[in-house]
């Protein structure tokens, strides 16, 4: 499908690390602004391009009709061979490299869209560990945004910590509690670990870091998550940064539900098999494409889940799991008490009736999932982000317990443990009130999306500066510069 320049809507880039959750949020996002009348361009590197192809039956470069606009699909060469496993493996690598080849390849494909195709990109939006597209659009004179796949709390911990605004642990002093305003006190093994002296991937604290010291770059910082959730430290971190940066979509999935924009396709007939179950009787296991458990500790889960005499939906993945990690396996015994599938729609199964909690690692993917289902959580996080989004689930949210306090404790969960904890969820008084502030929230974030509310207005301004409809409102109005070339590139200026 070819557009006439004459009916050519705004084009977006989309640019995302490869990885599932990166991708997932990014082109989320990407089928939203497109329903809304925007030419999108999806890009992540061929490699993970190949996976979406042999799962989506996605066609490089094809527009495909989208609401009240288009999508489609581009990758570029990362310049790694298919079998050149040390560098895929090795983020420290990795990272520097990808900056190096995609700040090359982002310019040419701009260029190209520019002169081949006559439509030029307005605006370039990406995802945390690719900051440096941000660079290219400054280099570019075209606008930038940026969707923050964490929570505000985290994004607030990154930039305090960067900005030395608060104490945080150190060498010398490893347990110091931070207290950061509008949030509660976090444990030193509370927050996001990535940014503690004692983690073993600094690396992936350094590339999160690089893109809070270019938040002062996107006129946008677009977030999973939703005003009521996070009010307080949404309104102060605007404050912290400048007025209407911060732009809270959430939850994205249900904002863009007409498309999963998930790359994986369902294996099995899981929700066949949760028809079949009783209603608040099965209880959804799954640790995300990342973490990973010891498989002692996945052997405790499946004796307590045994013990605790609950029927089980576990997601035990197949994919390459990397370097001296082998496959989960689960006791033949415990087999016979539910269903195991190596992929399932998540946001499917949490909204089925039968599901009465979920076993998780506190991804923020998973995270926002589990409260706009108003499901119940065990939370066993492991790094990163998951350990600081958990506090929330169980002393905030207060819709979860929990089983772990993150990999840094070195610690198996028995399965004594795990069965208290999953009787607690699944029934009497605590299960009652975990489910009723579940619930909440579900309303909470179905008002967010719904017509009118915060994250809908939300995306309907951030629309409305990229030029889709006329601009009324006196906060920001789009004009446009040239970029030294016969093409007008957009520029949003805040008044």
């Amino acid at each position: 499908m070819e557009l006439q320049s004459s009916s050519l809507p705004p084009h977006v880039m989309l640019v995302s690390f490869p990885g599932h959750g990166h991708c997932n949020p990014l082109l989320r996002l990407g089928k939203l602004l497109a329903s809304k009348g925007l030419l999108i361009t999806f890009v992540t590197t061929e490699a993970w391009g190949k996976k979406m192809r042999a799962t989506n039956r996605i066609q490089d470069r094809v527009l495909k009709p989208i609401g009240k606009g288009y999508l489609r699909y581009d990758f570029f060469d990362d310049g790694i061979s298919e079998d050149d496993e040390a560098i895929r493996n090795d983020f420290n690598i990795l990272r520097p490299h990808l900056e190096l080849v995609g700040k090359r390849e982002i310019k040419n494909l701009v260029k190209r869209y520019e002169e081949v195709t006559k439509q030029p990109v307005t605006c370039l939006i990406n995802n945390p560990f690719v900051s440096w597209v941000c660079d290219v659009a400054e280099d570019l004179q075209i606008p930038c945004a940026v969707l923050w796949v964490q929570s505000c709390a985290c994004l607030a911990s990154y930039y305090y910590y960067h900005n030395k605004l608060v104490d945080f642990p150190t060498k010398t002093e490893p347990e110091i509690q931070v207290q950061i305003p509008c949030m509660p006190v976090l444990k030193h093994d509370e927050i996001p670990t990535f940014i503690h002296p004692s983690t073993p991937y600094p690396a992936l604290g350094e590339v999160i870091i690089d893109q809070i010291k270019r938040l002062h770059k996107p006129f946008a910082v677009l977030m999973d998550t939703f005003d009521s959730l996070e009010q307080e430290i949404i309104d102060h971190m605007s404050n912290l940064c400048r007025p209407n940066v911060i732009r809270p979509l959430g939850p994205l999935y249900k904002m863009a539900k007409t498309v999963t924009g998930d790359i994986s396709e369902p294996t099995d007939q899981c929700m066949e098999w949760l028809d079949s179950q009783p209603d608040s009787s099965v209880v959804y296991i799954s640790f995300g494409t990342v973490a990973y458990l010891k498989q002692e500790q996945i052997d405790e889960i499946a004796y307590g889940v045994l013990n605790a005499d609950v029927s089980f939906l576990w997601v035990i993945r197949l994919q390459d799991l990397g370097v001296n990690k082998a496959r989960h396996v689960l006791p033949e015994e415990v087999k016979k008490k539910g269903k195991i599938v190596e992929w399932c729609p998540q946001e499917k199964v949490l909204a089925h009736p039968s599901v009465v909690c979920f076993v998780t690692h506190c991804g923020w993917n998973s995270t926002m999932e589990a409260v706009s289902s108003g499901v119940p959580t065990v939370c066993l996080p492991q790094w990163g982000d998951q350990v600081t989004d958990a506090v929330y689930l169980i002393d905030v949210l207060k819709m979860g317990v929990r089983l772990g306090r993150g990999e840094a404790e070195d610690r198996v969960v028995p399965r004594e443990e795990v069965a208290e904890r999953l009787r607690e969820v699944t029934r009497g008084e605590k299960a009652k009130e975990l489910k009723k502030n579940a619930l909440k929230w579900k309303e909470e974030a179905e008002a967010a999306v719904a017509r009118g509310g915060s994250s809908d207005r939300n995306i309907e301004d951030f629309v409305e500066k990229l030029g889709v409809k006329p601009v009324t409102k006196s906060v920001a109005k789009p004009v446009t510069k040239h970029n030294g070339s016969h093409n007008p590139v957009l520029i949003i200026q805040e008044s």
